[in-house]
């Protein structure tokens, strides 16, 4: 009979299930959405457990698509989490911040944006902080589209099957090919 090993026990820890959508217009775009991911992947709190592929979209402002900035990458993990969704938000607010993110203009070109889209189908609207779901993610193909491709079952919490909601997203949205 083996003795049993030394050390903590070690306690399964399962977590809540999370959809985050990643975007990035500046510098190496796709470098920096993975150097986000592994960072989110690195904290103790946050297990991801997939990623999709990545999308280019031109970038969106608040008067609408605007063809001269420079076109955004898109992608969604799909999570696991520990945290609590405040936690959460500053975890990728952290992450946010080491990568170079300045917030200076509303929907303005970025390194790195990260939303938490959906977090175990909370709806909520109690905190400025954070409202849940993302209370725009259901009009935006570059936030569904990915996720459809994570998850071709997803569904948005209060809007209904995200497939649905993607035919029905007015925002181009193309699959990104790596360029060698």
């Amino acid at each position: 009979m083996s003795a049993a090993p030394l050390g903590k026990p070690v306690r399964m820890r399962v977590g809540v299930p999370a959809v985050l959508a990643f975007g990035s217009n500046l510098g190496d775009r796709a470098a920096t959405i993975h150097a986000a991911v592994d960072a989110l992947g690195e904290d103790a709190g946050i297990d991801v457990q997939a990623v999709s592929r990545l999308y280019e979209t031109p970038a969106l402002k608040p008067d609408g698509i605007d063809d001269a900035a420079p076109a955004y990458l898109n992608a969604v993990a799909l999570v696991r989490t520990l945290l609590e969704p405040l936690d959460l938000l500053a975890a990728v607010n952290a992450v946010e911040d080491r990568l170079g993110r300045v917030r200076a203009e509303r929907w303005g070109d970025r390194t790195i944006d990260i939303d938490i889209v959906d977090y175990d189908g909370l709806v909520s609207d109690d905190d400025p902080r954070i409202v849940l779901p993302h209370p725009r993610a259901r009009e935006r193909a570059f936030v569904l589209v990915p996720w459809l491709d994570v998850d071709p079952q997803a569904h948005l919490a209060g809007s209904g099957p995200v497939a649905e909601l993607a035919a029905r997203a007015g925002d181009p949205v193309r699959l990104w090919e790596e360029r060698s």
